[in-house]
């Protein structure tokens, strides 16, 4: 993406990856949003994430900000990857969607980094506390619209109000950034699960809007948390290995391993491609092709009418028109380790 105006490094310096409209900056806090209501190939590829993790904090000018690993699972996530959600697993045991399967997303705070500048929130202690806009001390939820946003404070005392930004007693600093980075799954209700479905997952379903969600509005609201809370500044879907069938990652049938990373600022020509040219192929389930599945196709166009009201995502409209949709590729090749 670097090579097409993407960088990932804000800098001054000269460099391929960097460059001063670069995503990531410095002393940015870097709220990584994954999925972890499932285990097994139903959450994100934890390999994914430590990479993610590394490069962050191998930014040029000297990482010094919060890395840190959120999700909200509803009552059901777990960030050691032992979940039972949905009672759809044979054990308890930790199973992290990753080359060596104790590599859950806590392992990696833990044990792999085991740094100060790495963190992780699990955001279902608090799905039904509420809080007003002038309490900067709870740990909650904040209602806007339809929608509803976590505030709290991470390890490293910083104070996340997702739409504001960080309190700092006085006023919001806005160096904070959300990487969303959700895993491709079939899902019943709207066909996939995507960058819209993983990041509208923030917010809290005890909020009272539950019922309009599940599933005729369910776009509307994917939409609302990317344009009125906060868009994150780049969508990195797992494609390593994708569920076709429900949304568990297990048993192993229901998956198929593709090996690839997309990403985009816009989440919907993310979904839209993704289910098109990555899952629907594996069996040609028509629940899975955004020009045949009507509800799929309706999930995707409520998000777009609702974030381009909006003015789109950084002044960018958002799009699901396949001839609008640049798709640029690059294949790695060389040696990998093992960690």
């Amino acid at each position: 993406m670097a090579n097409h105006g993407l960088k990932f490094y804000r800098t001054d310096k000269d460099m391929d990856l960097g460059g001063r409209d670069g995503v990531t900056d410095k002393s940015d806090v870097v709220l990584i949003k994954v999925n972890a209501q499932w285990k097994y190939r139903g959450c994100t590829n934890s390999d994914v994430v430590r990479g993610l993790i590394q490069r962050v904090l191998e930014h040029p000018d000297g990482f010094d900000g919060e890395i840190v690993l959120f999700e909200n699972g509803q009552g059901g996530g777990s960030l050691d990857c032992d979940t039972m959600w949905g009672g759809r697993y044979p054990d308890t045991g930790v199973h992290a969607n990753a080359e060596e399967e104790s590599h859950s997303f806590s392992y990696l705070v833990d044990a792999v980094f085991d740094d100060s500048r790495v963190s992780k929130y699990l955001l279902d202690p608090i799905r039904e506390t509420f809080i007003s806009k002038e309490d900067h001390s709870t740990d909650g939820y904040r209602k806007l619209f339809n929608v509803s946003y976590p505030c709290f404070t991470t390890a490293k005392g910083n104070r996340i109000e997702l739409k504001e930004g960080i309190w700092n007693s006085e006023s919001y600093d806005q160096n904070l950034k959300v990487i969303n980075i959700p895993v491709l799954k079939h899902h019943d209700g709207c066909g996939i699960t995507g960058a819209l479905k993983s990041f509208y997952g923030v917010l809290s379903m005890a909020d009272g809007k539950e019922g309009e969600r599940h599933y005729e509005k369910l776009g509307q609201h994917c939409g609302k948390m990317m344009a009125k809370v906060r868009a994150p500044v780049i969508n990195i879907l797992d494609c390593i290995w994708v569920t076709q069938v429900a949304w568990a990652g297990y048993p192993p049938e229901n998956t198929t391993r593709r090996d690839q990373l997309l990403a985009s600022i816009d989440p919907v020509a993310l979904d839209y491609w993704a289910s098109k040219h990555l899952l629907y192929p594996i069996d040609n389930n028509d629940e899975h092709h955004p020009d045949k599945f009507a509800v799929l196709r309706n999930h995707l166009t409520q998000a777009k009418d609702v974030i381009n009201s909006e003015g789109g995502i950084n002044g960018h409209k958002v799009t699901l028109n396949e001839s609008d949709i640049n798709v640029h590729t690059l294949r790695c090749t060389g040696n990998f380790h093992r960690f």
